[in-house]
């Protein structure tokens, strides 16, 4: 009976232990959750502050998340219009969406619509692409004009896609879509130099590089192939920052990110320098991928933004945005560590939240 009487306590003992143990497990598990939920909490009350927090949600107007991936940005007056790839769940698989977007600050952004496309004549409709649109706007015609990579599901069209429109938000039509100077085009960019002249940038695997490519007046051909970057890139943004052209790019790597580099030229048609690393190689460009490279000029200065996605392949519709400012000029570009910060729009300033 003693016996059974230690083996009862000591029964009592583990089970005691157990529950402990669980109860730790059950608080730490808590403890996680709610330090999980303080962050994008704290996002959002920087977001509503004016600050720009890279890799946080990031909400419009709604209170939705923002469905804008590989995109591009114009301004147009004094507002900025976000286009890009409308990834949400719940979207009717027939149709291709681009969400439409516009903001003062760059920080609060207003949605304006989901632009729907069904698959152009000669696409299986249940198997298309449709990635990375941009849009330009025409001074002299009124059109907004909207560029995008078309293909098949097995990514062996390769080809661009244009539809115009007379309002920034809706009632784009198809118009046409073809292989630039008969090159695969996969991955587009979209650059308009200070003297307004606009720019497409694609992907040419076969060719192991990205051409940089004059549109015409009305923007809706490819007028002249500027250069082709001999690189195996895609992703490719450019900006003209005080005398000098800067190029980005991404490896090849699909949906996992990689160290984005970079290259300098006097002219858009080169030469280009060597490609460099845009930020530590162990980071991987922080997780991100390049889409555009954004500059704000204002009355004191002129600031560079990098544009990237994080992209989630699971869970698209979750996919992130980092945004940063760059440390550029003298023929470097660096992309710094990202953390919260804000931009005067009207002076160029930035500021950064921890500092």
């Amino acid at each position: 009976m003693e016996n059974m009487n230690k083996r009862y306590l000591q029964l009592n003992d583990r089970i005691r232990i157990m529950k402990i143990k669980d109860i730790a497990i059950i608080f730490i598990l808590l403890l996680f959750a709610a330090v999980i939920s303080c962050q994008v909490v704290t996002g959002q009350q920087l977001q509503r502050r004016g600050i720009i927090t890279p890799g946080s949600l990031w909400l419009d107007n709604n209170r939705n998340t923002i469905q804008a991936h590989g995109g591009g940005i114009i301004l147009v007056g004094s507002t900025y219009y976000w286009f890009g790839e409308d990834r949400a769940q719940g979207l009717d698989p027939l149709y291709k969406y681009v969400g439409c977007y516009s903001s003062e600050d760059l920080v609060h952004w207003t949605f304006l619509s989901k632009i729907k496309f069904a698959a152009p004549k000669g696409f299986d409709p249940h198997h298309w692409v449709l990635e990375r649109p941009k849009v330009y706007y025409n001074r002299k015609t009124k059109k907004y004009v909207m560029y995008f990579h078309l293909d098949d599901a097995r990514y062996k069209a390769a080809e661009i896609g244009i539809a115009v429109s007379n309002d920034v938000d809706s009632g784009y039509q198809f118009v046409k879509h073809f292989r630039p100077f008969g090159m695969e085009s996969r991955d587009i960019g979209q650059f308009i130099d200070d003297d307004g002249t606009a720019y497409l940038i694609f992907e040419s695997r076969p060719t192991h590089g990205f051409v940089i490519a004059r549109l015409s007046d009305d923007y809706m051909s490819v007028e002249k192939k500027m250069c082709l970057v001999k690189e195996p890139l895609e992703g490719g943004a450019l900006v003209h920052y005080k005398g000098l052209y800067y190029v980005i790019g991404s490896h090849l790597t699909g949906w996992n990110p990689n160290s984005n580099v970079y290259a300098t030229a006097k002219k858009v048609s080169g030469p280009w320098s060597p490609f460099k690393n845009m930020a530590p190689s162990e980071t991987n460009t922080y997780g991100s991928q390049s889409t555009m490279l954004l500059k704000v000029t204002g009355t004191k200065k002129a600031t560079v933004i990098y544009m990237g996605d994080i992209w989630k392949p699971a869970a698209q519709w979750d996919s992130r945005y980092l945004w940063m400012p760059l440390k550029i000029g003298k023929g470097k570009l660096w992309l710094p560590k990202p953390e919260p910060w804000e931009i005067n729009i009207k002076t160029g300033f930035v500021k950064f939240a921890n500092k």
